[in-house]
């Protein structure tokens, strides 16, 4: 069986920076403007917005729908927190 890993605590650190916690006890923090991309995304681009985001089915999720996939966060570079 495959490991499908799931985020189980985000917060959010500036910019489109979400810190984020997995359920095997990995934590980094990622820029997600690198997906912004699509008409989904759209209102995410507002910082407002995308600080609305949620932990939602194992993953960050927002209001209208859009998402990234759990296994594309775990996989991702993490940032420098001060960048």
């Amino acid at each position: 069986m495959t490991f499908l890993p799931h985020v189980v605590a985000a917060e959010y650190r500036g910019g489109f920076r979400i810190h984020l916690v997995f359920d095997d006890g990995r934590e980094k923090t990622v820029d997600f403007q690198r997906w912004l991309d699509g008409p989904v995304f759209e209102p995410v681009k507002d910082p407002g917005y995308f600080q609305r985001f949620i932990l939602e089915a194992g993953t960050i999720g927002w209001p209208n729908g859009a998402d990234v996939a759990p296994e594309t966060l775990y996989e991702a570079e993490a940032v420098n927190e001060a960048a």
